[in-house]
Formats: structure tokens, C-alpha cells, sequence
């Protein structure tokens, strides 16, 4: 056997390793719930309760990029955030139950159960490119050091190997090794976006939460940053879950979709089964939101999708 079959048999193997992780169920939320106190009175007692996600559960697989879609209020960003496990930071008095397992060198760990030395130890591998490009990035850091910090935090690299692995985030994302030393504020939203994209990946997480991450950028721009991660996504065998009410660009990027409804997870299916043969009132309706380039049958076409004759 030559050489060059051995290659070859290594790159079939490596492709079929490939496609098998891609088929490994990476998260699994079952009967998800998150609710927010209202507290009210002289005494300041709970008289009521926001109920922001309602038993939510789905299964994603390793390589899929699930959109999660509804109108604002819907719970979408909650939810992402819940998967994180960052809502106590901002709100202490939360109650989030039920769920969230995340398939760790193929053992089960629920997010939810965990003390605060394993939650950090998960932290590398989920992380979360914010919707604002201007304030989820501190002005008062240069790039490199916006990029470092997660490994500063989370790995014990030598000094010198986080600054390749900064160099080479850069390069990736699109951005010149010449601007590591700038701030913020002297890029466009469209750079600071790929600033945020490049600091997700430079712990080589597995899961990546994008809430909104396009929807404060001009139209031109969107269309670079999703390449980007669509390119990304290929390279690294990254699960996005990506958090949108634009349903263009949702049926652009993702496999599935989740369609949620004040916390209510209304339909969840193939982004074609959606976008073709919506079953819910309330997704039809959302479709018919989408703006179309051909105004003419505009009212035929929305009654068609509606039901109405």
C-alpha cells in the first residue's frame, strides 16, 4: 500500500468521523421553564410572575444550525440565555427548571445542576455572539486583549500562544493583524461584529448561541457576517443556535426552526417543512410578515397563506 492510499483511507475516516459527530445529539432541553418574579407591595413580595418560557423541549445535533424565530417578547433571547446559564447574573431572583443537557465527551450533564466550579469548567465550550455590536464590546480594551480574555480565563496557554491563536482568530474572521491594537470605536458594526464572532471561537466551544447577531447591521453587511459564520460553521463542526426574527435570513442559515410564541414553543421542524407547509396559525402569520420584491398578488398570496378565500 502506497502512500497515497494511505492518505486516502485517512481522509475517508476522517470524513466519516466527520459525519458521525455531525449525527451526535449535542443538546437536549426537556420541559425548559423559565419565570421572572414580580415583586410589589410595602414589603416587596412576590405578587406575580412573568412565565418567559413555557415547557420547551427540543434535541439539536451536533452540526445544525437550529433558528429560533417569534416576535419580540416571544422568549427567544431568554431562552438562549437560559442555555448559557447566565440568567441569575442579571436577574438573582430568576426561576429557571426542567432540563438542559449537554452531551460532554458523550456523557449527559445537566447545565442546570451543576456548582459553580463545572459551570465555569462548561463555560468554553457554549458561547454567545450578542445582538449589538457597539456595547458587548468593552471600549476600553484593545482587540487583542477583547479576544484573549477568554482564554486568559478559561486555559493556561503560554503568553505567546494566545497571541498566535488571537492572530489567527483574526485572520479568520476577516480582520488584518494590524488592527489587534485598535479600540472599538474606531471600527464599523460590521468589524466589531466579526471582533465579537472571533472572541466566541477562541475557546473552541461547540455550541455557539448568536442572538440577533445581524439585525443591527445595513443589509449589505448581514449578508458578510452569515457567510462568515456559515463558513465557520463548516470549518469547526459548530452547532449554532441562531435567534432571529428576520425569517429571511433564518431560512438562509439554518437546518430547523423553533417557532415560539409568548414562551410557547409553537412548531419546530425543518426550516423546508416551515417555510413550505407551515402547520400553526401563528408561523403562517409570520410568514406572511416577510417582505416580498414583487408587490403585485401581495393580498392573494397572503390569504393563500393564511387559509382565507
Amino acid at each position: 500500500m502506497n502512500i497515497l492510499q494511505i492518505t486516502l483511507l485517512d481522509a475517508i475516516q476522517i470524513f466519516l468521523n466527520n459525519m458521525k459527530k455531525k449525527n451526535d445529539t449535542i443538546l437536549k432541553l426537556n420541559k425548559l421553564n423559565v419565570e421572572f418574579p414580580l415583586f410589589g407591595g410595602i414589603l416587596q413580595r412576590e405578587i406575580n410572575h412573568v412565565h418567559a418560557v413555557k415547557d420547551v423541549s427540543f434535541e439539536v445535533k451536533q452540526g445544525e444550525t437550529i433558528g429560533i424565530v417569534g416576535e419580540s417578547g416571544s422568549g427567544k433571547s431568554t431562552l438562549g440565555k437560559a442555555i448559557l446559564n447566565v440568567l441569575k447574573l442579571t436577574a438573582p431572583d430568576v426561576r429557571v427548571y426542567g432540563d438542559i443537557l449537554y452531551n460532554h465527551n458523550g456523557e449527559f450533564i445537566n447545565i442546570l445542576k451543576q456548582d459553580y466550579k463545572t459551570t465555569l469548567s462548561l463555560r468554553p465550550y457554549i458561547q454567545m455572539i450578542f445582538q449589538d455590536p457597539y456595547s458587548s464590546l468593552n471600549p476600553r480594551m484593545i482587540v487583542k486583549d477583547i479576544i484573549q480574555e477568554p482564554l486568559d480565563i478559561h486555559t493556561n496557554l503560554p503568553k505567546n500562544e494566545k497571541e498566535d491563536k488571537v492572530m489567527w482568530l483574526l485572520d479568520k474572521v476577516g480582520l488584518s493583524k494590524d488592527q489587534a491594537l485598535r479600540y472599538p470605536h474606531e471600527f464599523s458594526g460590521g468589524q466589531r461584529q466579526r471582533i465579537g464572532i472571533a472572541r466566541s471561537l477562541a475557546t473552541e466551544p461547540k455550541i455557539i448561541i448568536a442572538d440577533e447577531p445581524v439585525s443591527a447591521l445595513d443589509v449589505s453587511i448581514q449578508a458578510q457576517v452569515i457567510n462568515l459564520m456559515m463558513d465557520l460553521q463548516d470549518e469547526f463542526n459548530l452547532t449554532i443556535l441562531f435567534i432571529a426574527h428576520d425569517l429571511s435570513v433564518v431560512k438562509h442559515i439554518s437546518t430547523e426552526v423553533a417557532v415560539m410564541y409568548l414562551g410557547d414553543l409553537v412548531e419546530y421542524n425543518t426550516t423546508k417543512n416551515i417555510f413550505s407547509d407551515p402547520q400553526h396559525d401563528y408561523t403562517k402569520k409570520l410568514l406572511t410578515a416577510i417582505p416580498h420584491p414583487d408587490p403585485k398578488g401581495r393580498d392573494e398570496r397572503k390569504k393563500e397563506r393564511l387559509g382565507v378565500k
